[in-house]
């Protein structure tokens, strides 16, 4: 089954480091946020892979290009011109990369892999969030519904405090927002039919509009809700605490034992 990553994006939030980058190439603990997403999916041994990609799409293809012989130890013999690989650790990975454009909005890239996909279903994710999401949960829940779409419904941690207020608008307390606090989005970690492929029309279709409008009135549409671990890289403030958790050995998302 394979797996649809959305890459293609400037990542003007966090342009501190997406102007030498894709956002997905940002390092997380020492390697890019889209292995972290890849290492999820082959976890659950999801490991074919489209990566959607768009601007700077050489720096992902450039990555890949070199990641055999980059995980490997490598003995070059100049004297004879020969180089031997030694304890290949890689993963059992297949990688297509596609340049579906600068400017194609999330719609177009993925009408533009269409292709790629073939008669099956397949996860599509983004390549900025991390999850312990349970993807064979996912796709059993996406079975059973028999719907076009599945979407992993997730409510993010809010990031300021809540003020509760008394009569004449007096200040009672001040609390820290809660999930409660805020409604179910959209997370990633989705689920679709090829027939998706009917509801996006061209390069500027946003996925997360026209689509979904249409998915919803035809009853084509469901939620999968995740009450664990979920977290989008945005802002450099949420690299940084996806930093801090891998650094402390206390990332959730990490799901594998290598």
């Amino acid at each position: 089954m394979k797996v649809v990553i959305l890459a293609g994006g400037y990542g003007t939030r966090i342009s501190e480091e997406s102007y030498l980058r894709p956002k997905p190439m940002i390092d997380i603990g020492g390697k890019p946020i889209l292995w972290h997403i890849m290492k999820i999916f082959s976890s659950f041994g999801f490991n074919e892979f489209i990566i959607c990609a768009g601007y700077k799409q050489e720096v992902i293809k450039e990555y890949f290009d070199n990641y055999y012989i980059n995980s490997c130890d490598v003995t070059f013999d100049f004297a004879s011109s020969t180089k031997t690989i030694h304890n290949n650790a890689t993963e059992a990975w297949k990688v297509t990369v596609v340049n579906t454009g600068i400017d194609t909005m999330t719609g177009g890239r993925l009408k533009r892999i269409k292709d790629y996909i073939g008669n099956e279903p397949f996860f599509i994710t983004y390549g900025d969030g991390v999850s312990n999401v349970n993807l064979k949960s996912l796709l059993a829940f996406h079975n059973k519904n028999k719907k076009i779409l599945t979407i992993t419904a997730i409510q993010p941690e809010g990031r300021f405090g809540i003020i509760s207020f008394g009569k004449d608008d007096e200040i009672k307390a001040f609390r820290e927002k809660s999930k409660d606090d805020t409604g179910w989005i959209n997370g990633g970690f989705m689920v679709a039919e090829p027939t998706l492929f009917d509801y996006i029309e061209g390069d500027k279709t946003v996925f997360e509009k026209e689509p979904f409008e249409q998915l919803v009135a035809n009853n084509q549409i469901d939620a999968y809700k995740h009450n664990g671990f979920w977290q989008c890289m945005d802002t450099m403030r949420d690299k940084e605490k996806l930093e801090g958790m891998w650094a402390a050995n206390k990332a959730p998302w990490k799901l594998w034992k290598k």
